[in-house]
């Protein structure tokens, strides 16, 4: 009888670690590592979600007067230069060019602060193919978030090629942080409850062809 029950104790077990496993889901989007990247122009850095500085896997070609960014892993990309307190206004447009298998996501941030190091802060404001737009803040590893994904018709959706774009500002004017598309305000903040003062730049989440153009600090 101790015997049965032991036996049906480690199948009961077994069957309970093959439901579990079998409920897991399966990770059907794995970054996309691109060859030949992780050279940025001068002047520009870049920190991975990974906390990596090299952005290996990402292709970054200057194009023009801008840059073409092919991404593995997700990432922001900024120049010191561009430290920001007070009123100001960046902005920059953004061309998807092409559709991304999942609902992935590109940028401003604004207020960044050790982004090399543990205790990376920042606020971003990102827009994606399915015409939705995110507010949320980066501390450390913590990502709280100041408004969730809303859709809004001020932000292009990808057409049938993949195709979209949109041109995104934040501007930090007093107690005010107001966040637009296409020229559109679609949210905004107290300066207070988001990062204001630091570094301004680019954040382009993984898996994306993405053509930034005219990124500007006023």
């Amino acid at each position: 009888m101790k015997r049965f029950l032991v036996t049906a104790t480690f199948v009961a077990l077994g069957l309970g670690v093959l439901t579990a496993q079998s409920m897991q889901k399966p990770n059907d989007d794995p970054d996309m590592m691109h060859a030949g990247g992780g050279t940025l122009p001068a002047g520009w850095s870049a920190r991975l979600d990974s906390g990596a500085t090299k952005p290996d896997g990402v292709q970054i070609m200057p194009m023009g007067s801008g840059l073409h960014f092919k991404s593995g892993p997700a990432g922001i990309y900024y120049r010191s230069a561009d430290t920001k307190s007070g009123a100001y206004t960046v902005s920059a447009t953004f061309m998807q060019m092409e559709m991304a298998s999942h609902p992935e996501a590109y940028g401003l941030f604004i207020g960044g602060s050790d982004l090399a190091g543990a205790n990376q802060k920042y606020t971003y404001f990102l827009v994606r193919q399915d015409g939705k737009y995110l507010i949320k803040k980066r501390a450390g590893t913590a990502t709280p978030t100041v408004v969730n994904w809303t859709d809004s018709a001020a932000v292009k959706k990808a057409d049938a090629a993949g195709k979209a774009t949109n041109q995104l500002s934040i501007k930090v004017a007093g107690d005010k942080v107001s966040f637009l598309v296409n020229g559109t305000e679609v949210g905004s903040a107290p300066a207070a409850d988001v990062d204001t003062s630091g570094i301004a730049g680019l954040r382009v989440n993984h898996n994306l062809s993405v053509h930034v153009d005219g990124f500007a600090i006023k």
